[in-house]
């Protein structure tokens, strides 16, 4: 097992972590839905109309220019409504459950790429560059697994993992078949985990260095020309289970963590679940409920539904003091900053109080070796986000573009002096750059 220690980065301790590791069982939703915008790369066209019936496993919809790429549905029942915005982009597909599970089996027997494209989990997987979902025509040069989350107020991927863990070597030799180079698993120090033919590495440090393109950055980085692709260890445990049993489990145990969780615990769910069947006794009133982590994850409403990755559900104050005397310019010593404005790091690192609020407005990028510092890759994030912004093609490939998806970015931004959205820049950047060059 190789080690990676990585220094750059930053754990940012929020109150709300869970203490009983304890999972407790699922709520009833009453209704389940599956978010397009999830699966980036992907323009989806309808399999299934208003009103009709789909199985779980059954898929909704496929992509529009590679018809083999499909997305399934997490439950059975009705499709209740395919929710439209403007320009009559879908941005979401409501089920409601009737209660009769049926869900699809395949041959596990089958080969292993039509398995994967036909069950739906071929969505899952993610592809460096562009950090879209992979095109099935092109063979990658290797696989990266990140088998943790060192995002703030991550679940253990081990207990999210549960009794799917027997699956793992399955899935990594599944991956294995579709693959000339290597399968390589990252774990957290001390991880116990049975990834059969996997290259496994041991990675210490702090956020992001759960990130999967950090890992693969500090593996064999991403250069023009070549593919790579990405993925998380409960997906890996999904994909064994398929090629073992021919079903797909859309089942997930979800982190409810945040300051304004009732009692912060992991619960049993499904994939698309109603927020509100997750919240429990926690109130919703002047609480920003997001479905990930507070750096990547979306905002949802308490009847918004749960988004990818599916594992996590954060809630914080919207704003913590409203009366604050000087607001965000305040000398507070009981105010965090991660570049020690306040006299507060004197205690230690602690667990802290933060709210919603951005606490200060756009500005021009100021050279401080800010992003640089947060994050642990080989390029320069300033010069990158400057080149991305001025659609610089030559100097985006030359400062690593082809490494980057916007997760990397994401406590780069939280950092950032300038208050800029990094990870809406990289997001359109690497869109622009896929439409572009292909």
């Amino acid at each position: 097992m190789t080690t990676i220690k990585l220094k750059k980065g930053y754990d940012l301790m929020l109150k709300g972590g869970i203490a009983d590791p304890e999972i407790r069982p699922a709520v009833a939703s009453s209704d389940f839905a599956v978010i397009p915008d999830d699966f980036q790369g992907i323009v989806p066209r309808m399999e299934k109309k208003e009103g009709e019936r789909v199985s779980a496993g059954e898929p909704l919809y496929h992509d529009k220019t590679c018809e083999r790429i499909k997305v399934t549905s997490p439950v059975t029942g009705i499709v209740k409504e395919v929710r439209r915005g403007e320009r009559r982009k879908i941005e979401a597909i409501v089920i409601v459950p009737d209660g009769k599970e049926t869900p699809m089996q395949r041959d596990p027997k089958g080969a292993v790429l039509d398995l994967l494209l036909d069950s739906g989990l071929w969505a899952m997987l993610r592809q460096r560059p562009y950090d879209i979902v992979p095109d099935p025509e092109v063979r990658p040069r290797d696989i990266v697994v990140t088998a943790f989350d060192s995002a703030p107020l991550a679940p253990q991927l081990s207990l999210v993992l549960g009794d799917k863990a027997q699956y793992l070597a399955a899935g990594v030799a599944a991956l294995q078949s579709l693959t000339d180079g290597d399968v390589h698993v990252c774990c957290r120090p001390g991880e116990q985990l049975d990834l059969g033919s996997a290259l496994t590495y041991e990675v210490s440090g702090p956020h992001p260095a759960g990130n999967a393109g950090v890992q693969l950055a500090n593996i064999k980085p991403v250069n023009k020309g070549e593919v790579v692709w990405t993925l998380d260890v409960t997906t890996l445990a999904r994909i064994g289970e398929l090629v073992t049993t021919g079903m797909v489990s859309y089942d997930t145990v979800v982190a409810v963590t945040g300051e304004c969780a009732a009692e912060p615990h992991y619960q049993r769910a499904t994939m698309g679940c109603r927020i509100d069947s997750l919240l429990g006794d926690s109130e919703s009133e002047n609480c920003r409920i997001i479905s990930g982590n507070v750096l990547t994850g979306h905002r949802v409403a308490a009847d918004g539904y749960l988004r990818a990755p599916y594992y996590q559900l954060t809630l914080i104050p919207e704003v913590a003091v409203p009366d604050e005397f000087m607001g965000w310019a305040a000398l507070s010593p009981k105010r965090f900053s991660i570049y020690r404005d306040f006299t507060s790091w004197l205690a230690g690192k602690r667990e802290v109080s933060m709210d919603a609020r951005i606490k200060g407005g756009e500005r021009a990028i100021v050279r401080l070796d800010e992003y640089d510092r947060m994050l642990p890759m080989d390029i320069y994030g300033e010069f990158l986000i400057k080149a991305i912004i001025t659609r610089d093609i030559d100097k985006m490939e030359k400062l690593g573009v082809y490494e980057i998806a916007p997760e990397d970015f994401a406590l780069a931004e939280y950092a950032d002096t300038s208050k800029l959205e990094l990870q809406r820049i990289v997001r359109e950047g690497l869109d622009w750059l896929h439409a572009e060059m292909c």
